[in-house]
């Protein structure tokens, strides 16, 4: 079966972990070959990077120029900083190759829409690295959402709250320093509880409410912040996002990354499924589910099988470009307006903001 030979533009930390040996299974001591897809070739604006890049077997290439002059790249994954993800991706879809691009698709709404117009323009594949509704355990958690195992569900609660942002070197990085860049808490991870959410519910979040938390940091972007959503049928649900809370250490700041469900018959509880793991042996937390039913029983929920969340997005991606039949990105252009819309209404005293 043939496959779709990738580059990565952006070689990094999590490109080299999550991405290479992980997501394109370069790692041969953990991972088989995927079945529909390969990593060929890197870049990096560090030349510092080839070593590890040519470690794992790639191809150097000097720049994107390079690697879109290669016949042999015939897809590419975008993952540099985060405002270079709209140029870099314009200019791979404008040489007739899809695309896949780190989260977020872009820093402004008007940019994360050129790309989707761009895209359906050449009939090209545009995905948008939104790897957690992989995740077996958030799978499990919609399939009993939608059997009705809870009952009626009438709140959700999203959280990723963590501390970073209190050594000086992390306060300096882009995820503290440079709000346009999406950094902040809000552009960070609440981007990832907001897909979440509207994946676990098979529906679109059309307004919400944000207050910041109090401002204790010495940090340039929000310490944190509260979020009131509202689905399109008028159910709500909540997302606290924080770089402001302890929470003991590694282990507790791992299993914080959850959320909860709420209905009539029972609560449905996440423990580490709102992050990179995917529930590999080995990972540093074991990723739960539990079911908290009001007859007093607790079930313990376990998938009959876990995939690697990042081989998962990818090999969509790729069956969808050997099938001809491309992917659109519109889900990460709402995201964007998603965002937006938290600060505006944060910004505005927590007024609600209508997103269309």
């Amino acid at each position: 079966m043939s496959k779709v030979q990738y580059a990565i533009v952006g070689f990094g930390g999590i490109a080299e972990n999550r991405i290479a040996k992980e997501g394109f299974a370069l790692d041969k001591t953990r991972f088989s070959p995927l079945q529909h897809a390969s990593l060929i070739a890197a870049t990096d604006v560090n030349p510092a990077r080839r070593e590890a890049a040519e470690a794992l077997g790639l191809k150097w290439h000097a720049d994107v120029d390079a690697v879109l002059a290669d016949p042999a790249v015939q897809s590419v994954f975008v993952a540099t900083n985060n405002l270079s993800h709209a140029e870099i991706a314009a200019k791979i879809l404008r040489a007739g190759k899809p695309v896949i691009v780190e989260k977020p698709i872009a820093t402004t709404v008007a940019d994360a829409q050129m790309l989707v117009a761009l895209a359906a323009e050449r009939k090209l594949s545009l995905s948008v690295d939104h790897m957690m509704v992989y995740n077996a355990w958030n799978i499990r958690a919609r399939e009993l959402l939608s059997a009705g195992e809870l009952g009626e569900v009438n709140d959700s609660c999203f959280h990723m709250e963590f501390a970073y942002g209190y050594d000086p070197a992390e306060a300096a990085t882009w995820r503290c320093a440079k709000v346009a860049e999406m950094g902040g808490p809000i552009g960070d991870v609440a981007s990832h509880c907001f897909y979440m959410a509207e994946d676990l519910f098979q529906k679109k979040i059309v307004k919400l409410a944000a207050v910041y938390l109090p401002k204790l940091m010495n940090i340039a972007a929000e310490d944190g912040a509260y979020i009131k959503f509202e689905f399109g049928d008028g159910k709500q649900g909540s997302v606290k996002v924080a770089f402001s809370e302890m929470r003991g250490g590694l282990g507790g700041t791992l299993s914080n990354l959850g959320f909860e469900l709420y209905g009539s018959k029972a609560v449905l509880r996440s423990y580490g499924s709102l992050f990179q793991l995917s529930g590999h042996p080995g990972e540093p937390v074991k990723i739960r589910l539990e079911l908290d039913r009001f007859d007093g029983k607790t079930t313990s929920i376990t998938p009959d099988r876990c995939s690697n969340i990042y081989q998962s997005l990818i090999e969509h991606h790729a069956q969808a470009v050997l099938a001809g039949k491309p992917i659109n990105a519109d889900d990460g252009v709402h995201n964007l307006k998603l965002c937006a819309a938290a600060h505006e209404s944060a910004q505005k005293g927590g007024v609600m903001v209508s997103v269309a």
